[in-house]
Parts: C-alpha cells; structure tokens; sequence
C-alpha cells in the first residue's frame, strides 16, 4: 500500500470528537492516577493514542524562572522529564507558548527556531504540533505532539489540539500550580468575637425559603467541634485509609452533579481531586506524623499551610481556591475520625460566604445546601440566574458580623422579602411556616395549566420558558411552555474555567434542541460583561465601567474565533430544530448585519466541511440600548423577530444601576420614557410583521400585562414557574378593557397617575 494511502487511512481513524467530549474518559485519568505526575503521564498517553501521534509532550511554565519545563512525555526519553527547559520563545515550543500561537511543522529539524536535546530523542520526529496552554490570557504551558513521518498533521489537528487544551487548561494549572508551591511557615488564625445579630435586611438574589443552621465558608476557617483532646490517636495507615474514602467521595460527588447538571458540571471538583494525588502534600503529612504528631494535628497543619500559600496568589482566581483546599482538609478529617455518616460538610445548612464563584454554588447545591448568605457582590445576574435554576434561595447583605456567627446558629431566610432572622422566635417560625406552604402551591398548580393561553375574550397569548441550565427544562415542560423563548448561553462559560469549545457546546446545545422536540428554540448568543464576567479571562476587570464597555454582542465581534464556535456549535445542534439565533446589545444596523454575516459564513464553512448543520435559522436581536429607538424601523425589517430585554432597556433608558442601593428606588418600568419607547418597538415590530416578545423581569409582572396586550405584545418568555401565575392572570383580562387602559397610560405625563391606573401602591 502507498504511503499517502496508508497515511490517510491513519488519520481518518483519528476519534477526534471522542477526545474531546468523553468527560468521563478524562475523569478517569484521576482515578487511574496515584500522582498528579502520573496524571499528567496519563494525558500525554490518552492524547498520543487518540492522535495517532507518536510522541506527546506537557511542557509546564515556571514563572519565576521564565522557564518551560517537560513534565511529561510519550515517545521521547522520559529520563528527560524535569530536565530539559525552555525560555520563553526558545525552541518551537516557547515560540509558540510565547506568541500564543499554534506552530506546525512538517521539518521541525529544519526551522531555525528547533532546539536540539542529545539524548531526548526528538530529532527523528520530522511532524511538529505545538499549542499553547492557557487560561484567558494566562500562559500555563504549552502540549506538544509528534511524529516520524513528515507533514503529518494537517489543519483539523491544530483546531482538536486546540479544542484539547482548552478543555484541560484547568486542570492541568492546578496541577502546575499544586506541584510548584514553595514550603513556607504557616500563619496562626485568629479567634474572633461572636457578633449580636437578630434581622438584617438583605437583597434578593433568588427568591424561597430556608430555615436551618449556618456554616460559615471562610477561607481561614479550618476546625471541627470536638476538643483536640479527645481525638483518638490514629496511625499513618489510618490517614492513608481516610485518603481512599474521601477520594471516592469526591468522584461520587462529581458523578451526582454531573448526571443533575451535565451542561455545566463538567470536573467542579477537579482541584480536590488533583490535591489528594500530590505527593508534596501527601508526604508533609506523612512527615509530620512520622515526627509524632496525630494525623488529625497533621492533617490539619499542612491543610492551614496550602490555604495561605493559596490565599497569598496574586491570580484572583486562583486565590479562590483555597476554599477547594478547606473542603479536602474537613473530609480528610470527617474521614480519619470516623465520620462517614456525618452530614457532609455544608449537606442541609445556609452558607454564609464573603463571595462565591458559580462553581461553587454548583458544588454547594451536589450537597444540598438549603439557602446561601453573600456579603458582597451585589445582585449579580449570573449567580442569581444560577441559584434560581438550582432552586437554591440567595440574598446578600453586607454585615461582616455574619461572618463571625457563633457554628449551627439558627437562621431563617426569607428570601422573597430579603429579611435574614437570626435565631428567630417560635412566631417567625410559624409565619413562615404558613409561606413554604404557599410557596408549595405554585408546584401543586400545575395541574391547572392548559396547553394554550388565551385573554377573556378569546386573544391568544404566546407563553415560552426562558432556560438557565438544561435541569430547567423540567420545569418548561411541567408548565406547557410553547418553547424556549430565551436559552442564556453564557452559563456554561460563566461556571467553567475555561472557554467550552465547539464539540463541548454542540453536546449541551443538542440536549437541549432534543428536550423540546418540535417546538421553537431561541438561543441568544453569549451575554457576558457587565456583572457577568469569566474568572478565566480579565478584560473585564480592565475596564471602569464594565456595564458600558466589552460585553455581549460586543465582546463576541471582538472575539471571532470564540463567536464562531458557538454559532457553529447551535448551527450543528439545531440541525433539524425550528431554530432561532439572537444577538444581545444591539445597537446599530451594521452591527446586527456583521453578527448575521458571522452565522452566515458559518454555515457556508460547515456545508463545505459537509457537517450538517440548520441551512435557514431564523435570526433575531435583543431589543435593549435606547439608542436603537431612532432606527427601529430599519432593524425591524433586517431582522426576523425582536425580544425586549427591559432589565437593562429601562437601566441603560433611565441611566439607573438597579444594583445600586443609592440609586434603586429610581429604576421605575413604569416610567412614562420607557412604557412610550415599548410601544414604539412593538409598532415598528408589528408595521413589518415581525414577531417581539418581552422576556425581562416585566414579563412576569401581573401589574404590566394589561400594558403589554394594550400595546399589542403578544408573546412573552418567563422563568418557567411563573407560567402558571401569568397565564391565570391572561385569562382574566378583557383585551378592550386593556386597550382601553393602556391609551389612558399613555396620555399620562406624572408617575403617580400611571401608578394608580396600573395599581402601583403609592409609597408610604
């Protein structure tokens, strides 16, 4: 057989959509892998297998030296592994980590720029792969592969490394980052006084109901209730024993979230995991109990020791996991004093917490948290959005003293009105008692809902879902929604570490089209900037005000390459779906004719990669920056339908941080400017005949609907569990008695008149 031939025949049986999407696969490296070099051994081999690649190589950034260092290698001489480095931009291997640039060779020997080792091995390997590894604009490392024959990779190689890397980027600098940790004397915490609180007011983030004992999640916390006296004393083969449990703990835990939460859970528990696997921390713990010392003590020690070392980063984000290094050392401890039924860690409790990470509220609600208390961060829309498709209750208030409650205080959240009593009476029990069965109710009234809605009169009314996570779909199909009005798309980039590539977002995307078979599905583009910023990519915190700066449609037309796999992966996912794609925040003609060119190219690139993929999307746009009220007329014709964004329509109308206490009273939807522009929109909308939906916080408001059918609005998309709610209300208007209302509303000049014709009370 020729060599082309057989070369061809080689790398069709490349699995690359196998590599990248078998989460499991890659969470089995950790239960494969006694070592976090072992791990990294494993990925070098998993790769080369898959990529029918004869050598791969991780090659790690030490920052301090300004080095590369091989840390793990398959196909070359693995006596080298620690021993040869690179500078940076020395060799293909730093040039690429370097420029951030993939560098592909078919005579690596021949480029100036190829390093020669004697004795590694490498000269032989003519076909050269090189990807940087990193997080946003962090360099971690860069991943490496080879092979004997020349030109052997060609341009899909580069994007599935890529896409490889990107996923694992993670993973691999926790690694990096456990393995290079300097010993430094640990800092003894301090005790603090206990604070005397009975009611703060808080801000709601999500709205329910919790009562039950705080635990406080703080980073210098590190304690269980019993006296240290009456520890038993226990050997190092207990704490090898309790090393074992709390590793199949760990995975248990990461395949519950996983099977609740498949679109954003994927390796949350990835930094516990990769710590249990360090023989660093290992053997310290070990050292300390061969010198004497119990292994709970020990244990303890080097635990408070990884915490500061964690907490004293420069890197935001990694500093944050110093919470992950908490959560190892109260296992390791529940575990070596005989624990296992204990209720585990934060199982059944409020947290109370300076901030969290989404990732964090994911592996609080794997525990079944009952609420959560943040003292800062304000209102954020992600971790709001999030803890309310986790059905988990957040409020937020800014008391320090929270943080200094005395271990199980009794605290009852209200999480509707914002109010947090601490230790409450028997009274407040009962009140609120009386509201869980309330509360209880909108799930009992399901059965009520039919499958369509109509006004009094016999109008129809369009009722659709908007989606969070895939675990809301449940609750769309529970209530009759019509279809899915509005998918935030930004969830799986907003709890991940690292930007989902194509192949990651096209699994998500098609549990989704599937769940909703036959029936519209709206995927709005990614929406990040603002208060909804990656931990992974810093450009947001860059800017002075993030709310006016690179977010939404923006941020994607900057970045091409992350925009087009996404458009990508929904163009593939919806391939047989009544699809529809729209764009968030825009503000100009050109602009929604460039993000429309972007789906257009697309779809020209995948038909000629002949993937199949939706041929006629419908294609839409938020409606949600004033200034497109002057130009309404020609965006209604360029675009196939329209969504009302009325969050941030009346907060960037009305020039008002609704998140801002000082200003908040001031965030009116009934002002006369934004009930005006909303007829406006939909009279341009309706001249063209095109579809326009509400899908803000307005949409679920009863007091509006007589407005919204008054103006002509007949579609609206709504958290799921307030269908049953709205569509109640909708068969109790009269659609002359609204239109009639709402001609009245608009003659209106003063606030106080529009306010009792939509039966606004007036403020005391």
């Amino acid at each position: 057989m020729a060599m082309s031939s057989m070369r061809t025949m080689k790398k069709d049986q490349k699995d690359h959509t196998k590599l990248i999407c078998d989460i499991s696969e890659i969470s089995g490296l950790f239960q494969d892998s006694s070592t976090l070099e072992t791990f990294l051994q494993k990925i070098v081999e998993m790769i080369a297998d898959h990529m029918h690649s004869d050598v791969c190589s991780i090659y790690l950034l030490n920052e301090h030296k300004g080095e590369l260092e091989l840390r793990a290698t398959h196909g070359l001489n693995a006596d080298f592994i620690g021993k040869v480095t690179l500078k940076l931009g020395e060799g293909l291997t730093g040039l690429a980590l370097k420029e951030l640039r993939p560098i592909c060779e078919r005579n690596a020997s021949q480029n100036a720029n190829f390093r020669y080792f004697p004795g590694l091995g490498e000269e032989k390997f003519e076909s050269f792969l090189a990807v940087p590894i990193i997080r946003g604009t962090t360099r971690i490392g860069a991943m490496v592969i080879q092979n004997t024959q020349k030109n052997y990779f060609v341009e899909d190689d580069i994007k599935i490394l890529k896409a490889i890397t990107t996923q694992l980027a993670n993973t691999i600098e926790l690694a990096k980052l456990i393995l290079s940790i300097e010993e430094k004397p640990a800092v003894p915490s301090e005790e603090k006084p206990a604070p005397h609180l009975k009611f703060i007011k808080g801000k709601v983030g999500a709205p329910g109901f919790a009562y039950a004992e705080s635990i406080i999640l703080s980073e210098s916390q590190l304690s269980l209730s019993d006296n240290l006296s009456t520890w038993p004393a226990l050997t190092v083969s207990d704490f090898h024993q309790a090393l074992g449990i709390t590793e199949q703990e760990l995975k248990t835990l990461q395949e519950q979230i996983e099977e609740k939460l498949s679109d954003v859970a994927s390796m949350i528990f990835t930094a516990q995991i990769l710590m249990l696997k360090d023989k660093a921390f290992v053997d310290a713990i070990d050292h300390l109990i061969a010198q004497g010392l119990n292994p709970p003590l020990a244990v303890m020690q080097v635990v408070k020791e990884y915490m500061r070392r964690f907490e004293n980063l420069p890197d935001e984000y990694l500093r944050e996991k110093s919470h992950d290094i908490r959560d190892i050392g109260y296992r390791l401890l529940k575990n070596l004093l005989g624990r296992q039924n204990e209720t585990l860690d934060y199982g059944g409790r409020i947290v109370v917490a300076r901030e969290l990470f989404p990732s964090d509220i994911l592996k609080l609600s794997s525990q079944n948290i009952k609420g959560v208390i943040l003292l800062s961060g304000g209102v954020t829309s992600h971790l709001s959005i999030l803890a309310q498709s986790l059905q988990i209750p957040l409020l937020i208030a800014d008391i320090a003293g929270l943080l200094d409650l005395p271990a199980r205080t009794k605290i009852l959240m209200d999480a509707d009105q914002g109010n947090i009593y601490i230790d409450p009476g028997e009274e407040i029990i009962r009140s609120f008692k009386n509201k869980i069965d309330d509360h209880l109710g909108i799930l009992k009234s399901r059965d009520d809902v039919t499958d369509a809605t109509y006004t009094q009169d016999g109008t129809q009314v369009h009722l659709s879902a908007n989606i969070n996570l895939l675990g809301d779909v449940k609750y769309a199909h529970m209530f009759k929604a019509e279809g899915i009005g509005l998918y935030r798309t930004e969830f799986p980039f907003i709890v991940r570490s690292n930007f989902p590539g194509e192949e990651e977002q096209l699994i998500i995307y098609k549990k989704l089209i599937d769940s909703f078979p036959g029936k519209p599905v709206t995927f709005r583009t990614l929406d990040i900037g603002g208060d909804k910023v990656l931990s992974y990519f810093d450009h947001h915190s860059k800017e002075r005000n993030p709310y006016l700066g690179l977010r939404s449609i923006r941020f994607s037309l900057s970045h091409i390459d992350i925009f087009s796999q996404q458009i990508r992966a929904i163009l593939r996912a919806g391939v047989s779906a009544e699809l529809r794609i729209m764009f968030p925040m825009i503000s100009s003609l050109d602009e929604f004719q460039r993000a429309k060119g972007v789906v257009l190219q697309c779809m020209k690139e995948l038909k000629k990669e002949k993937i199949p993929c939706h041929r006629l999307p419908q294609i839409g746009m938020m409606v949600e920056i004033p200034a497109i009220l002057e130009i309404i007329d020609d965006l209604a014709q360029e675009a196939d339908f329209m969504s009302i964004g009325t969050n941030d329509f009346i907060q960037y109308m009305l020039a008002v941080d609704r998140s801002n206490e000082k200003v908040a009273d001031l965030y009116l939807p009934q002002h006369p400017a934004i009930l005006r522009a909303l007829k406006t929109i939909v009279d341009a909308a309706r001249k063209y005949k095109k579809e326009v939906s509400v899908c803000g916080d307005m949409a679920h408001e009863e007091k509006f609907l007589p407005y919204f059918l008054g103006i002509g609005i007949r579609s609206l998309s709504i958290n799921p569990t307030y269908l049953p709610k709205m569509q109640a209300a909708i068969t109790k208007i009269h659609l002359p008695k609204a239109e009639a209302l709402t001609q009245a509303i608009l003659k209106e000049k003063h606030l106080k008149e529009i306010n009792r014709l939509l039966g606004i009370p007036a403020k005391s």
